[in-house]
């Protein structure tokens, strides 16, 4: 869990998004939303929106605010 939240921040230092998709492809991380709430916790500003695709399915995509 460490490990992923370091992987997780350090992604998101490099200015890119990520969403519980490619958490899971990249850090092998199946609760990205657990991951976030960690890195809030230790004073992280992170952003967020929710994503609607075309069929009405529903996502989170984070970054690190600026």
């Amino acid at each position: 869990m460490e490990s992923q939240n370091k992987q997780i921040k350090a992604y998101l230092e490099t200015g890119r998004r990520i969403t519980a998709w490619e958490a899971l492809d990249l850090f092998s991380c199946f609760r990205l939303a657990s991951r976030i709430h960690d890195l809030k916790k230790s004073g992280v500003s992170i952003d967020s929106d929710t994503i609607i695709t075309d069929n009405g399915k529903r996502y989170k995509e984070y970054w690190i605010a600026q």
